[in-house]
């Protein structure tokens, strides 16, 4: 692991094998790029990072993985958007919660990965008012990155929280290839939209094999997995991507997978895994709590094969 100097702004970067990892753990545990030498001297990106001049707005930047806490998506408490109820409360919510938006301090940082905190300012106990300590962790592998979120609860109540991953997968990896060249194996036994309103509008059952072209692929919520892992995978040479979420296969029921691109040309395409469905403390669909003194964790792995 060295540091090195990145649009005026202290960066991390990590060599395993053939990947190369680029990291700002201190502003919302950032995972920026990671990218791979292939045999013939040429660079693959898995993770894509745009072009940018500046960090300052690092957390509206259409790349790396951002991470989603306390809650994914949009909140709504009885259809107004960006508000969650608890305990009688209306409490403001962010898109996607606020630890994309947050600095984070260095726990630990090793030639291995990194693991950081968030640092929980006067918006976030605005937002999320308990007692707690949220973690990331990052391990890098040559072919491989291993995360987990620890949520540990310093206080008297249960803490309610349905965090995940949001992963700006480089689409197409070859020049050559179109989005109609990739596949996704996603075996979900329903899927879902996110309705203006806060609701969840079932779309029944879907086909587990689809092409990153198809369209109704766009903004959908996957839930039910029937087994671990995803895959994504291309019609060209050269590795493919496998997502594991949890610790167990199947993976928990509630658990979702989310596709979602910015539009039919954009160099990226998300497979975000989720802990449960957007809006979660309103539908209650893949809220999970932590009891007081306990800790919570969700595990992801992505891998290339």
């Amino acid at each position: 692991m060295e540091s090195i100097e990145y649009l005026r702004r202290e960066i991390r970067k990590w060599e395993c094998g053939a990947s190369t990892f680029l990291a700002c753990p201190e502003a919302g545990a950032r995972l920026l790029n990671w990218h791979l030498k292939m045999a013939d001297g040429s660079i693959r990106d898995i993770i894509h990072w745009p072009e940018l001049e500046s960090l300052d707005d690092i957390a509206d930047v259409r790349g790396g993985n951002p991470i989603l806490f306390p809650f994914c998506g949009r909140s709504f408490d009885q259809g107004v958007l960006h508000y969650w109820h608890y305990a009688g409360d209306r409490l403001p919510m962010p898109m996607h919660g606020f630890a994309r938006d947050s600095k984070f301090e260095i726990v630990e940082i090793s030639d291995r990965g990194f693991s950081a905190t968030l640092i929980a300012d006067e918006r976030a106990r605005r937002c999320y008012p308990f007692d707690y300590e949220f973690t990331i962790l990052y391990r890098f592998h040559e072919l491989s990155i291993d995360t987990e979120f620890r949520l540990a609860n310093r206080g008297e109540q249960a803490i309610p929280w349905s965090a995940g991953h949001h992963f700006y997968f480089k689409v197409p990896w070859h020049e050559d290839l179109s989005r109609d060249d990739y596949h996704i194996s996603l075996p979900a036994a329903e899927a879902f939209r996110h309705l203006s309103d806060g609701t969840l509008q079932s779309v029944g059952r879907v086909s587990s094999e689809a092409r990153l072209s198809d369209p109704d692929l766009y903004d959908r919520i996957h839930v039910g997995m029937k087994r671990n892992p995803i895959r994504v995978s291309c019609e060209g040479p050269g590795f493919g991507i496998e997502i594991w979420m949890g610790s167990t296969n199947p993976p928990p029921q509630d658990a979702a997978i989310v596709t979602w691109t910015e539009s039919p040309d954009a160099p990226f395409y998300c497979v975000e895994p989720w802990m449960g469905p957007p809006n979660s403390p309103e539908h209650k669909r893949g809220l999970h709590f932590v009891e007081p003194g306990k800790t919570g964790i969700f595990t992801v792995e992505v891998k290339l094969v």
